[in-house]
């Protein structure tokens, strides 16, 4: 009999959905039993829904290929298999919000990929090495909710990765304002370049609703517990413009900063390499060991060879330089499917786990 948690994937026919599945297969904590989607792919073994439209670069799982797929909207039945679930599901923002509760109301954790709930006053928004305590918010939703263990905890935008923790460890040299725009890969809209071929060669100076998230929502995650709901920080001032870019995967910043103390560059420098948050200290088996690795070359980072840093769970900097109009200017890496989806949502449920949140039914 498995000790693991029970984990079901709603929407897990998509591009996050199957990058959920990719990285939790062996998981030491968490199997997943479940898979739901659309009424269109219910009914089918997983494979048989998916067809030909495996996104991952690692072949499909042999553990979830004869999976029966669950039709995501019949909530009762979907909760009744699993300790909790990750969403990842392709709604409309009012649609995703209702079921999400749905499920949380059925006392089934949710932890969610979506940006629906990123902006509920209750609902924890989180990257765990630099605001794990926003968790705690959590009791006042279940309150809300009229639940005992059921609640609804989101992971934030893939695009600000690459700066805001960053940004957190320089937050003692006091950043007040911010520049920066993003070179943000296709796998970003769920595609790749045999779905999106227009892209091969170009670029595209707009992604819809990806400006307002990057400038706003690094402030909820800077923000406070206070009186049962996060109160977002108020600097540093952000703006930023969004940029897709004919790359797969990984998510680029240029960023120029303002700060209100002047630091030198190897201070900069030495609070990247030191900065950990308490991922690394439970030793969560998703979190990097290195968060932050500063890069020396002049070339450097690269997608090609820094996007899979800490197994895409790292962020990379580099060209941190002093600049004529603000104090310092650098470019940020991530991976946007991995530490920016997907596997940012399951170190937040590792991080639920570990603090009590999720356990099984």
């Amino acid at each position: 009999m498995s000790q693991k948690l029970r984990a079901g994937i709603l929407g897990g026919t998509g591009m996050v959905g199957q990058r959920f599945i990719a990285l939790l297969e062996d998981h030491p904590w968490f199997e997943v039993t479940t898979i739901a989607a659309s009424p269109r792919s219910a009914g089918k073994r997983y494979e048989e829904a998916v067809g030909g439209r495996w996104k991952m670069d690692t072949p499909m799982p042999e553990a979830v290929k004869d999976i029966v797929v669950m039709n995501v909207n019949e909530v009762e039945a979907v909760a009744s298999k699993v300790d909790f679930v990750f969403s990842a599901v392709d709604m409309s923002k009012e649609e995703i919000k209702a079921i999400e509760e749905a499920y949380a109301r059925t006392e089934t954790p949710v932890v969610s990929n979506n940006s629906a709930h990123r902006w509920t006053p209750d609902v924890p928004m989180v990257v765990p090495e630099i605001n794990a305590e926003h968790m705690k918010v959590i009791e006042s939703q279940k309150k809300r909710l009229g639940t005992d263990r059921g609640f609804v905890a989101v992971k934030p935008n893939c695009s600000i990765q690459s700066y805001a923790p960053v940004l957190t460890a320089w937050m003692e040299f006091e950043p007040y304002e911010v520049v920066a725009t993003t070179y943000q890969a296709i796998s970003g809209a769920g595609k790749t370049f045999k779905d999106w071929p227009e892209m091969v060669g170009n670029v595209i100076p707009y992604i819809g609703g990806e400006e307002e998230k990057s400038e706003k929502e690094p402030l909820r995650i800077w923000g406070e517990v206070k009186d049962g709901v996060i109160v977002p920080a108020s600097t540093p001032t952000i703006t930023c413009q969004c940029v897709r870019v004919p790359v797969l995967n990984g998510h680029t910043a240029a960023v120029f900063v303002k700060f209100k103390k002047k630091p030198t560059k190897e201070q900069l420098i030495k609070k990247l390499q030191e900065f950990s948050g308490v991922p690394q200290e439970l030793g969560l088996p998703s979190a990097p060991g290195q968060f932050i690795q500063y890069l020396e070359e002049d070339n450097r980072p690269q997608v090609t060879q820094d996007v899979d840093y800490e197994n895409g769970m790292g962020v990379s900097v580099g060209r941190l330089r002093e600049d004529t109009v603000y104090d310092w200017k650098f470019i940020g890496l991530s991976h946007n499917t991995v530490r920016g989806a997907a596997g940012g949502a399951i170190l937040c449920a590792e991080l639920l786990k570990a603090q009590g949140y999720i356990s099984a039914k």
